[in-house]
């Protein structure tokens, strides 16, 4: 598809499809990998601390070493080729600051996934492939998606997608037509 490797960061509140999402794109390209931050996160399996549960020293130093390995392993597989798909929740500044001290030098195409809230919260309730407590992201997401509008504008270099009554398929050919991509 495309010539030059992309390093796609895809975010969006939980439930937005971000993972659905990064993992169709991928399959676009020859060579493609997707990397989900929360996976990278479920590695620990002593000690492990959850965003959301507490907000402590110790959770954002986990997150921030996640986000530290996801931007390593992306950019080692940009490097040789890939396209690169990272998706996380990237709810306050500094976490999009992990990303850019590592990738930088990379071309970093930044898209927010923002379906309606509504939307949102059903996805949450009705998937069944995250460790996350429902309730405890339901009570979040809200406020996640506030935080995000005023976070991730298009005069910051975000592609905003609603993608409420998007398929996968459609939200895949939206981004790719986005950044200048046709198959």
């Amino acid at each position: 598809m495309a010539s030059v490797p992309s390093l796609f960061m895809i975010t969006g509140t939980p439930g937005a499809g971000k993972s659905t999402v990064a993992t169709a794109l991928m399959q676009r390209f020859p060579f493609g990998i997707h990397v989900p931050v929360d996976d990278i996160r479920d590695w620990v399996v002593s000690g492990i601390a959850y965003p959301g549960r507490d907000r402590s020293e110790e959770t954002t130093r986990q997150m921030n070493l996640a986000r530290q390995g996801a931007a390593h392993l992306a950019r080692l597989y940009a490097e040789a080729g890939f396209a690169v798909a990272i998706d996380d929740t990237l709810g306050r500044a500094e976490a999009l600051d992990v990303y850019l001290k590592a990738l930088q030098g990379c071309l970093l195409l930044k898209i927010m996934l923002r379906p309606q809230l509504e939307v949102a919260l059903a996805r949450n309730r009705e998937r069944t492939n995250k460790n996350h407590d429902k309730n405890r992201l339901a009570q979040a997401i809200p406020r996640i998606y506030q935080e995000m509008e005023k976070l991730h504008t298009g005069a910051r270099g975000w592609r905003i997608i609603d993608n409420s009554h998007l398929s996968v398929a459609e939200t895949v050919d939206t981004i790719l037509n986005l950044v200048g991509f046709s198959g």
